[in-house]
């Protein structure tokens, strides 16, 4: 598949943290505006590849370090509304229609903002964000309760207080080891009675048992990452409990290969488990987790999928329906986003599908 056809390829990520896709020259010109001096270079381009070489570390408590800086410039009103803009820009330049943007409101309380100033904040960049794309991308917000902290039902229920304002659903993110979803279990009981989605982090650093308490204990509709699942998939492929429970019930799995590579997850492109699952028939969608961190776009994540097991435009397709039929979003907007947007931008692509 040509690079231009990859560019224009109409494209969906479900698993994206805003705080780790913020533009280099964004944090720079924030941080010298916040008084915070504690980046470790102010020139764009060095910083970028700061972020990329402390990410490449294999080890997901490190790669979560790096964020004390992002979050950092993301205290204010005006610096929220202008980092959520900015992703929505960068999303639809990169052929993004349908995004899904997730990050922790609790973490940028620090200069006075309530939980719903931060909320609304970046609810209006987004919306900024569509506008100065002309609508070539709807942005809706996932809110992420921290596992390690003891404020996930406060985050449940403002997600629910705002579901009818931007915000799709809640997400737990932070990490894995020592910090199991069922600690969260109220949080989860809350949006369930409200009919609320939501989306777990697991299966990343900790292994399948992670997985099995996020759906089977918390009743997780998506899981973020997910690929430790092949630990109950032996080497013939047959599948253990958990794996066909997982996979005969459509469990959307929010694959992130750059950043599986980074935190241990994975060891290489051509060994990602991406495809054995898609063989397998899970339910698999590609994402980006971390643009600015793990130096990736979808874009990027499409083409190491192409290097690697010589995707082309239709299993790409196949890959962004079935993330926009995952999506949190009512049947008739996922059908319409499907039907208007994604089947003809992929029938419009250059018959060369070769690499």
């Amino acid at each position: 598949m040509h690079l231009s056809d990859i560019l224009r390829a109409p494209k969906a990520v479900l698993h994206d943290h805003l705080d780790g896709g913020l533009r280099p020259a964004t944090i720079v010109e924030l941080a010298r505006e916040a008084g915070y001096t504690a980046l470790p270079t102010e020139d764009p381009d060095a910083l970028a590849l700061w972020f990329r070489n402390a990410a490449d570390s294999g080890s997901l408590e490190r790669y979560l370090e790096t964020f004390a800086h992002t979050c950092a410039v993301m205290q204010t009103r005006e610096a929220l509304e202008r980092i959520a803009a900015e992703c929505a820009e960068d999303l639809a330049a990169d052929g993004v229609v349908y995004a899904e943007v997730r990050y922790a409101p609790e973490q940028h309380l620090e200069q006075g903002l309530s939980l719903d100033e931060v909320v609304e904040a970046v609810n209006a960049g987004f919306r900024e964000g569509e506008r100065r794309t002309g609508g070539r991308i709807v942005v809706r917000a996932l809110l992420t309760g921290m596992r390690h902290t003891d404020r996930s039902l406060e985050i449940a229920e403002l997600t629910v207080a705002h579901r009818e304002r931007g915000v799709a659903g809640f997400d737990i993110a932070g990490g894995e080891i020592g910090n199991p979803p069922a600690r969260h279990l109220p949080a989860f009981q809350h949006l369930k009675r409200a009919s609320c989605h939501f989306t777990i982090h697991a299966g990343e650093a900790v292994g399948a048992e992670s997985v099995h308490e996020a759906v089977q204990v918390c009743g997780a509709e998506r899981i973020g990452h997910g690929v430790r699942i092949t630990d109950d998939i032996a080497e013939d492929g047959t599948l253990g409990h958990l794996a066909s429970y997982i996979r005969d019930n459509g469990i959307t799995l929010e694959i992130c290969p750059t950043s599986n590579l980074q935190t241990g997850a994975a060891k290489s492109y051509a060994t990602h488990p991406i495809e054995e699952l898609r063989r397998l028939g899970f339910r698999v969608t590609l994402n980006t987790d971390n643009r600015l961190v793990s130096g990736t776009t979808m874009s990027q994540e499409f083409r190491h999928m192409a290097d690697a097991f010589g995707y082309g435009p239709e299993v790409f397709e196949e890959l962004t329906v079935a993330a926009v039929e995952s999506a949190f979003l009512p049947l008739p907007e996922r059908r319409r986003i499907i039907e208007e947007v994604i089947r003809p931008g992929y029938a419009a692509l250059s018959p060369s599908t070769t690499r």
